[in-house]
Parts: C-alpha cells; sequence; structure tokens
C-alpha cells in the first residue's frame, strides 16, 4: 500500500511518544536508561499511561521523507513523557519470503523518564532504514496488533491504561504472505480472520485500539471494526473517552489530529493556542482547573527559539522553581520545543518566537495538553453515623495550588461518585449531584451531594473514596475514614460558620451547638483540615468544655492571617471529642472568600471622583469667565475719529485680531502738505495705546504720556489733536456715549448728541459725520422730508461727491439730503445747479471739507 506521506506518518508516531504522559514531571539528571520494571513511580502528578506507536511502513520511502522522519526522531527524544508512562515504537509491514519478518520494534518498551526520552529519540531514526530484504511492502495488521499487545502486557500494572495508536494508510494486504494461505484469495480472508482473532486477544488484555488513518483510500469500515473490536473501557466514563477511528485528509491536520487523539486516549485536555511566523507572539490558555500541563511548540525549525512568559507577564524559566510551578523545557535545539510545568500559574500565556533571517518562512503553532488533579473535600452528616443511619456526603474539589473550584464551566459534564466501605457489609456506591436538589442545597455551586445508607451490618471503621470522570480531569481518591457509633452518642454537635467575603487579618464567625447527653464533662477540640496552601487560620478558643446534661452554644472566631492568599479558602472546621478517641462529631466547609485589601484607590475613588467634578465645574467656569473677559477686552469694531477744531481728519474701524487682550496700538501720520491721518501701529515710541479693561472701560495713553479714561464720544486730547472712541461699527443704537446724534459715517443714528468742538451739544438729529463742528456754519437739523435715500450707506470711508465726483472727508455727505453739508437749505448755490463740478473755495465758505486718503490705502496695516 502506497504512503503518501510516510514522513509525516513518522512525525505522528514521534508525537504520539512525545504527547504521552505530558503532565508528569520530568527527572533531570538521572544516570541511565532504566527498564519497564525498573519503574518507580512517584508520588503524585497525572496517571501513567503504556502505549504502543505501530507505524504502517507498507512502502518505501521517499527521499523527501527523510527530513521528516528526523523531525519525528527529534519529537520523541525531546517531547514531555510521564515518569511512569512506558512506550514502544513499532514499524511493520509484511512477510512475503524467507527472511522477511512483518514486524520491526524500532524502539523497545521504555519508561520515559529523562534517560529514556533520550533512549527512545535514539532508537526512533531506525524507521527511515527499513530493510525490504527484512520486510515486505503488504500491511499485516494482524502481525503488528500481536506485536504490540505483547509488549504492553510484559510486567503489566493492571490499573494502567494501556493504548495503541495505529498510524496507516492503507487496508489489510497480505494477499502475497504465505503464512496465510496457499493462494491469494484465501490469504486475505484468512488475514480478515486472524486480524479478529487478534482484536479480541487485545480486548482480553484491556488493550484499546486508537487508528489514525491518511489518505483518499483508507477502509474506514475496517478501522473502525479495529477500534470496536479491542479494548472498550476507557480513562472516564465520559463520551469521547472511549476508542474511536479517525481519518485525516491532509497533512496540515496531522499534528492537530494526533494531540487530540493521544487527549482523548489518556483522558486530558487540549487547548489549541495562535500560529504565526517569527517574530511573533503566540498565546495559549491553560484554565485554573490544571494542575499539570505542557506547552508543546512545533518549530520545525531548530534555529527558532522561544521564550515563555506566565499570565502576570513574567518569563519564567526553563529549568527549576517559580512561584509555586516547576519547569522543565526540552526540545530547544529540536523541531518541537516543550515546556513542562507542574501546578500552572491558570491564564493565558505568551510564548515569544524569533529566528535569523532565512528561517522565518514556517509557521509556528502552539497548543497545551493538561490534565487536572483534584484534591477532593469530603464530609459526612453526621461525622460518626451508626449502622442503618442515612447520611449525606457533600464533596468539592480544590488543585494543588489551593485553588477551589467555583465555576462550574470548568467541571462540565464531570460525573462524581462515591464509594462507602468498611467491615461487615459489601462496597455501596453513591452518586453526586450539584442540581439544587435535596440534599445538595444550592445547584452550580460545585459541591456535589448525595445520600447514602450505612449498612446495618456495618461494624468499626467506614471509608468514603469519590471519583470523578471528566476529561482532562482525576480526583486524587484520598479515602475518608469515619468509625461508626454504636447507640446513642455521648456528646452530638453542629458547626455553623459564617460565608463572607474578607480581607487578609479579618477574622470569621462561627457557633458550635453541642448537646452532652452524658454525665461528665467532655473536652472538645476545634481544628482545620484541607487547608489551601500558603494559608494563614487560626481558630479561637482551640478547646471548650461540654457541660454534662446541656445543651450549649459557644461562639468562635476565624483569623485569617494577612499572609493568606486571595480566593476561595479551601478547608474544613471540625470538632472533635478528644475524650473519645478524637472522634469527629461535625465537620464543615469553610465558605469564605478573601480578597485583596482595598487600596488607596479603593477607599477615596469617590472623593477623587468629586473634587475631579469640582475641578471641571472651576475649570469650565473660568474658561467661560475668560472667555467672557476677553470678549469684553475686545476692541473689534470699535471706530477711531482724529479731529482738530471739531474736523474730522481721519478715521479707522479696528479690525478682528487686531486688539489682543484687549490692547490696541495706533498713531498720527503727519505727512507734509497733506491731512494728519489715523493708522494702525505694531509698536515705537510715538505709539498711542487704547484699551479696554474687562469691566468694559476705555483706556487711553497717548505716547509719553500717562494713561486716563476715555468716554465713547467724549473727545480726548491727543496732542495737538482730539481723539474720539466711537462704539462698535455695524450695531444700531448709536456709538455709545454722545455719538448717536451723528448720521452717514458709521451708518448709526440716534442717542444724544455729543458735545461739538465749542462745547455745544448737537441736536438728536443734527446730520453729517463732522458731529458740532457743523453747527458753528449754521447748518439747519434736516427734516423728515429730507431723510438721504442712501442713509444706509458708509459716509466716513471717502464716499464720493454727487454733484462734483470728487472724494470728500469721511462723513461730509448729508445722510439726509445726499448733498454736501456745507451748504445750507438756500445755500449759495441752487439745487439745480448740484451737479456743477467745478466749485471754487468761496463758494463753499466755512465747509471745513478735507481731502480723504487714497481709497487704496487702509489704515490698519
Amino acid at each position: 500500500m502506497q504512503w503518501r506521506s510516510t514522513g509525516g506518518v513518522l512525525l505522528l508516531a514521534g508525537a504520539l511518544v512525545a504527547l504521552s504522559g505530558p503532565l508528569g514531571p520530568g527527572t533531570a539528571g538521572a544516570a541511565a536508561p532504566r527498564t519497564a520494571s525498573a519503574a518507580a513511580a512517584p508520588a503524585e502528578g497525572p496517571d501513567p499511561i503504556d502505549f504502543a506507536v505501530v507505524v504502517d511502513q507498507s512502502k518505501s520511502l521517499a527521499d523527501k521523507d527523510l527530513a521528516l522522519e528526523t523531525e519525528a526522531a527529534a519529537l520523541l527524544s525531546q517531547g514531555e513523557i510521564s515518569e511512569r508512562s512506558r512506550a514502544t515504537v513499532i514499524g511493520f509491514g509484511s512477510s512475503e519470503k524467507p527472511g522477511q519478518s512483518p514486524v520491526r520494534e524500532v524502539c523497545p518498551l521504555t519508561v520515559a523518564d529523562a534517560a529514556g526520552r533520550q533512549r527512545l529519540s535514539d532508537c526512533v531514526p531506525q524507521l527511515t532504514r527499513r530493510d525490504s530484504a527484512r520486510m515486505g511492502p503488504g500491511t499485516d495488521f494482524p502481525a503488528a496488533i500481536r506485536q504490540a499487545v505483547s509488549r504492553l502486557t510484559e510486567d503489566g500494572r493492571p490499573t494502567t491504561p494501556k493504548v495503541v495508536f495505529l498510524l496507516t494508510d492503507g487496508r489489510l494486504d497480505v494477499g502475497d504472505s504465505p503464512e496465510y494461505g496457499p493462494d491469494k484469495a484465501s490469504r486475505q480472508s484468512n488475514g480478515e480472520k486472524r486480524l479478529a482473532e487478534e482484536l479480541a486477544r487485545a480486548r482480553a488484555a484491556s488493550v484499546q485500539i486508537w487508528p489514525l488513518g491518511f489518505g483518499g483510500e483508507i477502509d474506514e469500515d475496517a478501522l473502525t471494526a479495529m477500534a470496536e473490536g479491542g479494548y472498550r473501557g476507557s480513562c472516564a466514563d465520559v463520551p469521547g473517552a472511549v476508542p474511536r477511528m479517525r481519518v485525516v485528509d491532509t497533512a496540515a491536520g496531522i499534528d492537530k489530529a494526533l494531540q487530540e487523539t493521544f487527549a482523548a486516549a489518556r483522558c486530558a485536555r487540549i487547548a489549541h493556542g495562535t500560529v504565526g511566523k517569527p517574530p511573533a507572539d503566540l498565546s495559549v490558555t491553560i484554565p485554573p482547573i490544571a494542575t499539570d500541563g505542557s506547552l508543546t511548540v512545533g518549530k520545525h525549525d531548530p534555529k527558532v527559539r522561544v521564550t515563555y512568559y506566565d499570565p502576570s507577564g513574567r518569563k519564567v524559566p526553563t529549568q527549576g522553581e517559580f512561584d509555586g510551578s516547576t519547569f522543565e523545557v526540552s526540545g530547544q535545539d529540536g523541531p518541537v520545543e516543550a515546556l513542562r510545568v507542574k501546578n500552572p500559574m491558570p491564564g493565558r500565556w505568551r510564548v515569544h518566537i524569533e529566528a535569523p533571517e532565512g528561517h522565518r518562512d514556517r509557521e509556528v503553532a502552539v497548543r497545551a495538553i493538561w490534565q487536572g488533579r483534584l484534591r477532593s473535600e469530603v464530609i459526612l452528616d453526621p461525622a460518626s453515623p451508626r449502622a442503618g443511619e442515612e447520611v449525606v456526603v457533600a464533596v468539592r474539589m480544590q488543585t494543588r495550588r489551593g485553588v477551589v473550584i467555583t465555576d462550574p464551566k470548568q467541571l462540565e459534564g464531570v460525573k462524581v461518585s462515591a464509594v462507602l466501605s468498611g467491615a461487615g457489609f459489601a462496597p455501596v456506591t453513591v452518586r453526586l449531584a450539584d442540581d439544587g436538589r435535596a440534599p445538595d442545597q444550592r445547584a452550580g455551586d460545585v459541591r456535589f451531594t448525595g445520600r447514602i445508607t450505612v449498612p446495618a451490618t456495618a461494624t468499626g471503621d467506614l471509608e468514603l473514596v469519590t471519583d470523578m470522570a471528566a476529561p482532562g480531569v482525576t480526583s486524587d481518591r484520598r479515602p475518608l475514614h469515619a468509625r461508626t457509633a454504636q447507640g446513642t452518642p455521648a456528646v452530638t454537635a453542629g458547626i455553623t460558620v459564617d460565608r463572607v467575603t474578607v480581607h487578609p487579618g479579618a477574622t470569621v464567625r462561627g457557633t458550635l451547638d453541642v448537646t452532652n447527653n452524658d454525665s461528665v464533662p467532655h473536652s472538645l477540640r476545634l481544628g482545620l483540615t484541607d487547608q489551601a496552601a500558603g494559608a494563614d487560620l487560626e481558630l479561637s478558643p482551640a478547646t471548650v468544655t461540654a457541660e454534662p446534661g446541656r445543651s450549649t452554644r459557644f461562639d468562635f472566631t476565624l483569623a485569617v492571617g494577612r499572609g493568606t492568599p486571595v480566593g476561595e479558602l479551601g478547608g474544613q472546621v471540625v470538632l472533635l471529642d478528644t475524650g473519645d478517641g478524637d472522634r469527629a462529631l461535625d465537620t464543615a466547609f469553610l465558605d469564605v472568600r478573601v480578597e485583596a485589601p482595598p487600596t488607596w484607590w479603593d477607599r477615596w475613588w469617590w472623593a477623587v471622583a468629586a473634587a475631579a467634578a469640582v475641578l471641571l465645574i472651576a475649570a469650565a467656569v473660568t474658561a467661560a469667565w475668560a472667555r467672557a473677559q476677553i470678549r469684553r477686552k475686545d476692541l473689534t469694531g470699535v471706530r477711531l475719529e482724529l479731529l482738530r477744531d471739531g474736523t474730522v481728519l481721519s478715521s479707522l474701524t479696528i479690525r478682528k485680531g487686531q486688539s489682543r487682550g484687549g490692547e490696541y496700538l495706533f498713531a498720527v501720520d503727519e505727512p507734509r502738505g497733506a491731512a494728519p491721518t489715523l493708522r494702525r501701529s505694531r509698536g515705537g515710541s510715538t505709539a498711542h495705546r487704547l484699551r479696554r479693561t474687562g469691566g468694559g472701560e476705555l483706556l487711553l495713553r497717548p505716547h509719553g504720556g500717562r494713561e486716563s479714561g476715555v468716554r465713547p464720544g467724549v473727545p480726548a486730547g491727543l496732542g495737538g489733536f482730539e481723539l474720539v472712541v466711537g462704539g462698535r461699527a455695524g450695531r444700531g443704537g448709536g456709538t455709545g456715549g454722545g455719538t448717536g446724534g451723528r448720521t452717514g459715517g458709521t451708518g448709526r443714528s440716534g442717542g444724544p448728541g455729543r458735545p461739538d468742538g465749542a462745547g455745544r451739544p448737537t441736536g438728536p438729529n443734527r446730520t453729517g459725520g463732522g458731529g458740532g463742528w457743523r453747527d458753528r456754519f449754521g447748518r439747519r437739523s434736516a427734516t423728515p422730508g429730507d431723510r438721504n435715500r442712501e442713509s444706509g450707506r458708509d459716509r466716513d470711508t471717502g464716499s464720493r461727491d454727487r454733484d462734483t465726483g470728487r472724494d470728500r472727508d469721511p462723513g461730509s455727505r448729508d445722510r439726509d439730503t445726499g448733498r454736501d453739508p456745507g451748504r445750507t437749505a438756500g445755500g449759495d448755490r441752487d439745487r439745480d445747479r448740484s451737479r456743477d463740478r467745478s466749485r471754487t473755495a468761496g463758494s463753499d465758505e466755512g465747509r471745513a471739507e478735507q481731502p480723504a486718503p487714497s481709497s487704496q490705502w487702509d489704515p490698519n496695516f
């Protein structure tokens, strides 16, 4: 039969050996290989497994598969193997001529300790050197299974599971094997009968068969028959643990399928992590229930370097102990690397991979295989039952690290039972449940409860052992010893402990209700059992005295030391009668959860939050006040007019952004032969400053002078000139102060008039941008009928005279009449001559008209 990827099967063979017992601690520094019979069982760890990896070698290998064989050999030597497990590797084909054998035992049954792993590493490469003179090209399944069963039953331990992993890509082919008959047809038929016989032999020897098939020519019916023909017992009474056939379609899924098959066979669990090419950070999660685990990294390339970090982000050592866990790495210079962890920290582990240039093209995968070997805490109620009495059995689980299992999802699908045995009766089994039905108090609290009646024939001591069946989870099967009571007990008692959450350093209250039916006092002692590792607990008082013929309630306290680790507090409180050989009167679980003490933030976060809210409000108010101050100080739109003898010589309006901080600098230019003009200044000795305070007050400081207040619309001295500060341009209601009586320049009207240059107030309807100076020349106020149709224009920015076409002074046009404000109603000129453009200075006597600045020059620049 044709192998499609024989090297891949070799890799699978190596992987199976590597994965066997992945959860047991290795023994570094063993001096020499040990034989199977010499294995020494460690005190704890996962249950061992004896297994055989049987590899179909029915066809010669291609040269391209030699590299995969090397990887398989490295995987076998560096993979993690339980100290108590035993492994053998067998290749098989057929025997078709003299000198050929259908099987070849590449690796004898070997104890898989540190030295045994090295031995397996040395022998597996022999799979690549198949000699066609010694092995035929057929597929002799009966011979392969017979060889594997024989080896696994040598010096076998009855309680150790025995498993055959059969890797094949073909179907039974013994048509050319003379030992099966004289012709091809009879040989194939006899081969099928022989296979059935060998499967029956495996079943009788309690050897499981787990076939793993590859390729497109798989006889799935034959593989299913082999899985069902072997031993159907399993490591746990749960679905998935019973042997079954599996087919893998692609080589890419071989390693995944292999590890899942192995995990199912030995009741371990597998967690698939992430995949990536170096450099990268991969991750895999180990649950709290795991007590022994292995992180396997499929590197393929020995140049890939791996660093491991625990869920707290700490780099863990590759050898030795760290924070309650034991570590041992193997395969660092091979294609597969594994980190074995005893008592791993639960959570997300990070695996960092690096590789030099030229070695980063292959994907690296990380997985975790783990098993939870849990400690069972068992109580009986009553603690010392009488023969024929019904008792309640309650069980809860915790890991070796003292982590009490409180999440029911971690024990999903688990089946818990208890076996009561003792003198005078046959063992009695009871199923325990966590379903909230009596006697179970609450569903989902991970306490398994049931009732059992002590046989009436029971005498003396009792032993109760709990068993747990779940994929990846086993119990330690520690027995609980009790003693039957004869007649009415002299003393009965009940223990109650508060179910609370506390911080280290706190105390927990409890009560004892004791009834002494005896005629003498009894001294009772309180004790603790099954305490979590690192727990610092103390009971007070430690002893009490039960007075004869009385029922008494005693209060006691449990002090939780400051060094007690956080989490569910495992253990039990037990009350013993010291006068009756320390007979247990009652026991109770500690329903106490320890949490980390509150930090400064936990205690004062509300004050910090309140202070932060106050600061935010204050900041918002301050910001709003600051913005209001800025707006109040802003001079944008304020108009400045330069006057001499009441005549407006120049004006400008402060633009947006020119009065930062409420301050505006300006200067007066006096060019020879031209009218003085206002312009914005960047600073200097000749600059005047106008600013507005946050209260809205205007302050003017002439250059070289003192700062003093100015009123809007009221002229203030500025050297040989006067300066009138108006309101903001473009707003109705006047310019503020006394400028409201002027019209034209700013497009505003209304409000009281401001005094003219001679100190006489102007009327509310005076016209002209010059304001009061026009009154000195006898200009009458305009009537309503004379309102200018162009009242919306700005007359102070150099508007042109409609009569002459010339640029007029700012504010020189009458808003009401549209005429030169220097003329009277009768005037020196007739209305019909308004288009005359040849005025003389005499004809406009008294009109203080000044040439406006060029329209191409901006005084703000």
